[in-house]
């Protein structure tokens, strides 16, 4: 792993991830979460649904740029609708557009001769679902499909435990210590969403999340929010 790729999944990176806590914020508020415990089952509830959707299409995207920089740049296009349509809740799609600009503007000013706007050009909306720009970094920096994936599945559970020390106080060593014992869990997630990703598009992976998708709906109505998700 080269020190570029380190550089773009380090979570201190200003790609706008620190803005938004995956859900955790609405799961606090109606009092899903509560605790370190309730932290872990919302981020492992997290890595056996939405999180594996995530890893699967980063691991695509990682795989397919190498193609679309010398093709037409149909098949992210492509992924990016069908990801779209794996995504009931209109607040997270808007989320994953936000975190897929801002990862993108990251990108941009790090290997500005990195020609994304062409391999994203046919996409819709504002900007590529960030999954896809998280793969499209890895490929670029020098990783492979089930790393980008790895990178996917992570980013799932860490973005949301984040947010539970600020939004709970809790021991910042024990959160990190949590996501260690989830670290089995996250590899497995990677590794049957990379197997998966090798499929056409319309066969990646579609575990629903329901209730995630209506804690991203409700957050939309807090009138007091910390996070934008």
């Amino acid at each position: 792993m080269n020190a570029l790729l380190l550089l773009l999944l380090d979570s201190r990176a200003p790609a706008g991830a620190h803005h938004h806590s995956g859900g955790m914020e609405a799961a606090v508020m109606t009092g899903l979460v509560t605790d370190l415990a309730g932290a872990e089952d919302f981020c492992l509830t997290r890595l056996r649904t939405s999180a594996r959707v995530a890893a699967a299409f980063a691991a695509a995207a990682c795989r397919l740029l190498p193609t679309e920089r010398s093709g037409p740049p149909a098949p992210l296009a492509v992924l990016d609708a069908e990801y779209e349509a794996r995504i009931p809740a209109e607040a997270t799609r808007r989320a994953s557009r936000e975190l897929g600009r801002g990862l993108w503007r990251l990108l941009r000013s790090v290997q500005p001769e990195a020609d994304l706007g062409t391999a994203f050009s046919r996409c819709a909306g504002p900007a590529p679902h960030h999954p896809l720009v998280l793969g499209a970094g890895v490929a670029l920096a020098g990783g492979d499909p089930e790393l980008a994936a790895r990178a996917a599945a992570l980013a799932a559970c860490a973005g949301p435990a984040s947010a539970a020390v600020r939004l709970l106080g809790l021991d910042p060593f024990a959160v990190q210590a949590m996501l260690a014992r989830l670290a089995p869990e996250v590899d497995e997630c990677a590794t049957s969403a990379a197997r998966a990703a090798a499929g056409a598009p319309c066969s990646l992976p579609a575990d629903g999340a329901p209730a995630l998708d209506l804690l991203a709906d409700y957050h939309l109505t807090a009138e007091v929010r910390l996070f934008a998700s």
